[in-house]
């Protein structure tokens, strides 16, 4: 059987603002073929009664790291590939039971693991994977230790190391080349200091100009785009100028660096729920004390981005971009969001405006004839409620991903 009917459910179309009540959605094998405000009698359809629910986009999250099984990143990668890659195995399978069918990998998963979850080997969302993030020496992606000889890096070739280390305009060409054979759908780039590492301030930029823009010209030739790791105006808007598409995290943000984005058509992906979780359990689970200080100088203010970008029309994507035992909190960006932007636009930034940032507009991210079938069905409406997306998946009756029902009760 490969046509499954969801009969008279209220299908909730986030671009569009709109809940649309009592209709019923026909998916055949892995797309939706018929979303109808009138009764569909479909012979030999599987059909499943979703009256008074809401049916919605798969979610997205566009800032995930799966094989960060650990919070303490250089340790992370010092573990053998087989672990790292073991380990990631329920992070996945927790995301898709919370209704994330899709999401983007901002460094470490590769096409591997994507396309384990694609065959159906193991269950998982829908992976867009970046392979290793690139960063340069003593940058975010650099874990190394200060010392007085500084050995090569070896992240390159560490299964749980995110980020790789390249310097030089032909050495970044080289590296965003091999990362996109490799399989990335994406390039991502340190282009500023960050939390997580530990030789590196916040303020400061990374990557030279010439540098960000041969690894633009070379995601460009691909047919694809860079995202960078971006925490200041001054970061952000270098960026942005040099090419890049999306920023990430975003929390020191200054009105001058939104109009640029907003010039340059630029998306945001703030990360707002990490640093929450950083701050509560990164010390107990071996953050080094070097980027435990760090938090707090980015907590606030990553709220207080969300004003800046919104007053500049600069589009958020969703994203949580946890570690170790912290992927537990992703759903909690909502209630975050939420509380500054609304239920509406919150809902948009992981489903419409995500599939925008994926370059899947009309497939994921709405329910529409022609859209993969990523779909949920809560139980109850998320526009009043936007609790009924968080926790573990207990609000959610179906979680459906290009056709397949993963769970359903």
């Amino acid at each position: 059987m490969t046509k499954i009917l969801l009969k008279g459910g209220n299908v909730l179309d986030p671009a569009l603002g709109s809940l649309f009540p009592r209709h019923d959605v026909l998916i055949d094998k892995d797309r939706i073929v018929d979303v109808s405000a009138t009764p569909l009698e479909v012979s030999g359809a599987r059909v499943i009664d979703v009256a008074g629910k809401t049916v919605m986009p798969g979610l997205i999250d566009c800032h995930v790291h799966v094989l960060a099984s650990l919070a303490n990143l250089g340790l992370n990668a010092l573990q053998p590939g087989s672990l790292t890659s073991i380990r990631a195995l329920p992070i996945v399978e927790a995301m898709l039971n919370r209704g994330f069918t899709s999401v983007r990998d901002a460094g470490g998963a590769d096409w591997g693991l994507a396309q384990a979850i694609a065959i159906g080997l193991v269950p998982g969302p829908r992976i867009f994977p970046s392979g290793k993030a690139l960063s340069q020496t003593g940058g975010h992606g650099d874990f190394r230790p200060r010392s007085d000889v500084l050995e090569p890096c070896s992240c390159a070739f560490r299964a749980g190391a995110i980020a790789r280390v390249a310097d030089g305009v032909d050495a970044v060409r080289l590296a965003a080349r091999e990362e996109l054979q490799k399989g990335a759908t994406q390039i991502k780039i340190m282009a500023s200091g960050g939390v997580a590492s530990p030789t590196d301030p916040i303020g400061n930029t990374q990557y030279s100009e010439d540098e960000i823009r041969a690894i633009v010209a070379e995601a460009e030739a691909a047919q694809t785009y860079v995202m960078a790791h971006a925490y200041t105006g001054r970061a952000i808007a270098r960026a942005v100028r040099c090419g890049v598409r999306t920023i990430e995290h975003g929390n020191l943000v200054d009105a001058q660096a939104a109009r640029v984005m907003h010039e340059h058509g630029a998306f945001v992906v703030p990360t707002l729920v990490t640093y929450d979780s950083l701050a509560r359990d990164g010390a107990r689970l071996g953050l080094p004390p070097d980027s435990v200080a760090k938090i707090e100088s980015v907590r606030q203010a990553g709220r207080d981005s969300l004003r800046i970008y919104a007053e500049h029309g600069v589009q958020m994507g969703f994203g949580s971009d946890l570690l170790g035992e912290m992927h537990q909190d992703q759903s909690q960006e909502f209630i975050i969001r939420a509380e500054i932007l609304g239920n509406l636009e919150t809902i948009r930034s992981a489903t419409s405006i995500a599939a925008a940032i994926l370059q899947r507009e009309g497939e994921l991210g709405t329910v529409r004839a022609g859209a993969l079938a990523d779909l949920i069905v809560v139980d109850g409406n998320p526009l009043q409620d936007i609790t009924l997306l968080t926790g573990q998946g207990e609000h959610l009756c179906l979680v459906m991903q290009a056709g397949h029902i993963h769970r359903s009760r």
